[in-house]
């Protein structure tokens, strides 16, 4: 991603210039290096100073400023850490964890994503290796190193972190994914509804978060409607993979016509 930046920041110098010629793409090169350079620095700075963290090595911060050069599933992925650390600080004050640790920690989670396509290994097992080179607090490799569940929670900011990864990139909208993909949920949702007796017909809304049944009054009661709707959300549960939380709405309308003539 970082060369990508410099591709298109020298391409774009060299057409305003005008002067395309060897020695002149080696200078704009250079110059766009040295810019793109600036940019992950002043944005890594931004980044911990946004979020109120001290004490990390300047190695760690550069690092952290490349991923606003990388992006997962369309999203930011320094946006996506900054705002985990904003989430990740809220729940430990809530639950009277470390909120420092768990802000850095969430801050980094995914800092190996930085230098993924350079080094080998999993984003987990780099961003490990790189803490752990540049002396970051142990508490912080700890808290950050479980949020993929690859390795056991030893710690609730592990716990912590693991949740605001999942808030962040698991709200609509955060991460952007194929229109196959996307239709591919939503039918397996609503399929899984209509399989079940009584069931007229069902809707899947707010990209998957809820899903609104219309069962047959003449079918189900009243009573057999609210154990169906726990039924359903088990059933779902059970067979379905999503982030969050799906909202179960069960409708069972009586509608009688009578006509006057």
């Amino acid at each position: 991603p970082i060369r990508r930046q410099v591709a298109r920041l020298a391409l774009e110098n060299l057409i305003l210039d005008g002067r395309i010629q060897p020695a002149k793409i080696e200078e704009i090169v250079e110059k766009a290096k040295e810019e793109i350079n600036k940019i992950i620095k002043e944005k890594g700075d931004q980044a911990v100073y946004e979020c109120g963290i001290l004490n990390f090595d300047p190695r760690i911060i550069a690092i952290i400023g490349r991923l606003y050069f990388r992006t997962s599933y369309g999203q930011n992925v320094l946006q996506h850490s900054i705002e985990m650390a904003h989430i990740a600080g809220m729940l430990a004050e809530e639950l009277g964890a470390d909120v420092a640790i768990a802000k850095a920690a969430a801050l980094v989670h995914d800092i190996g994503k930085a230098l993924d396509h350079e080094v080998q290994g999993t984003h987990i097992e780099i961003g490990i290796r790189i803490l752990q080179k540049f002396g970051a607090d142990p508490r912080i490799i700890t808290a950050m190193k479980s949020h993929h569940e690859d390795y056991p929670y030893e710690t609730i900011e592990s716990i912590i972190v693991q949740t605001a990864d999942s808030i962040s990139g698991g709200r609509p909208g955060a991460r952007r994914d194929s229109v196959e993909n996307y239709l591919k949920r939503l039918q397996e949702l609503e399929t899984l509804v209509n399989a079940f007796p009584g069931v007229e017909k069902s809707y899947a809304l707010q990209a998957g978060r809820e899903i609104r049944i219309f069962v047959t009054p003449e079918k189900i009661s009243d009573a057999e409607a609210k154990l169906m709707a726990r039924d359903i959300a088990l059933k779902i549960e059970q067979e379905l993979k999503y982030p969050g939380e799906i909202k179960v709405t069960m409708i069972r309308e009586m509608r009688i016509i009578e006509y006057a003539r």
